[in-house]
């Protein structure tokens, strides 16, 4: 039997060529790159390891890029076709699967290392139907209870997300924790209209220490990191070409980090290391 299409959001659904423009915009890129350092700053994973990530509300691999540059194995879940469609054209490294995640997913139990989410798990407030089940609380309990499965223990989760209400943010969190979550939320700048960011960092297990981590203050901060990390972005995108695909491929270090995780993770079928491994092939003529 085939997955049926998943519908998006009216609100979250973008066309091909609004998809694009999306996704070229160089201010929508800096926002989406700064809160996503952020967010891997708040997962607080141990340096120099192999980690497996989820992204949660992929898009067309804004997160992903930088998942890939910190040397992290990913993998990308979103409701809009199109969206995913940039990121396949983009070329990004993460595999990619179209899921509503307000029906919740399917994953094996423990098999990520942690999970990010940019401005996304807000849209699961909509109610899609009368149908109870479409309810924001039963939208949420999906979501929460499968990610909680997903996750090995101990991991985090952040997710960054635009609350309109004091309600929203505790039916959220309430939520979160009936799933099995610890954690609570953190929030970045309160006092600036400007930067202010909610995050919900949430553990399971102990999530490598229990104590929410504490918000950040000082908006002088925000702009020195934004320019810092604009600038690291900006290298980036040079390393495309005109189409916004990589001009160069991972090296033998990326490729042999990444089979070793897939071994780790029980992948059958991992190719064997060699002298061969990571080499360009030579063009045939």
């Amino acid at each position: 039997m085939s997955r049926p299409e998943l519908q998006a959001p009216p609100e979250i659904y973008y066309g091909d060529t609004e998809a694009t423009k999306y996704t070229n915009n160089t201010r929508i890129q800096q926002i989406q790159a700064d809160m996503t350092y952020r967010a891997l700053e708040l997962l607080n994973l141990p340096p120099d390891e192999p980690a497996f990530l989820l992204d949660i509300g992929c898009g067309s691999g804004l997160s992903g890029e930088i998942l890939d540059e910190e040397g992290y194995i990913w993998a990308g879940v979103d409701v809009a076709p199109s969206m995913l469609e940039v990121a396949l054209e983009r070329e990004v490294e993460g595999d990619l699967f179209l899921q509503d995640i307000g029906q919740g997913f399917g994953f094996r139990p423990g098999s990520f290392d942690g999970a990010i989410s940019i401005s996304v798990i807000q849209w699961l407030l909509n109610a899609e139907t009368s149908h109870p089940t479409s309810s924001p609380p039963h939208r949420l309990t999906r979501f929460f209870t499968t990610l909680h499965s997903a996750l090995r223990n101990p991991s985090r989760a952040v997710l960054q997300f635009y609350p309109t209400s004091d309600d929203q943010v505790q039916l959220i969190t309430s939520i979160a924790q009936k799933a099995g979550f610890g954690g609570g939320i953190v929030v970045d700048y309160p006092n600036s209209k400007k930067a202010r960011k909610v995050y919900l960092c949430l553990f399971v297990g102990d999530g490598g220490g229990q104590q929410v981590p504490k918000g950040m203050e000082g908006e002088d901060e925000v702009e020195n990191e934004a320019a810092a990390k604009f600038e690291k972005r900006r290298q980036r995108e040079m390393r495309r070409d005109r189409s916004g695909k990589r001009k160069d491929p991972k090296g033998k270090d990326w490729i042999l980090k990444k089979k070793e995780l897939y071994r780790r993770r029980g992948k059958e079928d991992v190719p064997r290391d060699s002298k061969y491994t990571g080499r360009k092939r030579k063009a045939v003529f």
